[in-house]
């Protein structure tokens, strides 16, 4: 899943901006396993694991945005817990 999300960020030319995995589980603690990034296990996700998915793009000393869902793996498919557009909204 990281490497996918990656390669959108680096297609769009901002690869070197995307630092960071792209998400972790969500449970007991706030930050826990399983974790997506390039350096997790290559365990899979497995029915039931809720999941962040924020991929994020951050400029040095300028700006950043990330966008978090929380998904949850499930046989059919994921479902998306969070349902906020993702389409950019221009506030004037």
């Amino acid at each position: 899943m990281d490497a996918a999300a990656r390669e959108v960020i680096e297609q769009g030319g901002q690869g070197e901006h995307f630092g960071h995995g792209l998400g972790h589980g969500v449970g007991l603690e706030v930050h826990e396993g399983p974790r997506l990034s390039r350096t997790a296990s290559e365990a899979p996700l497995v029915e039931g694991n809720v999941v962040t998915v924020e991929p994020g793009v951050y400029l040095p000393d300028a700006l950043g945005v990330r966008i978090e869902d929380l998904v949850v793996v499930r046989s059919g498919g994921p479902e998306v817990l969070t349902g906020l557009p993702k389409e950019l909204s221009v506030i004037s």
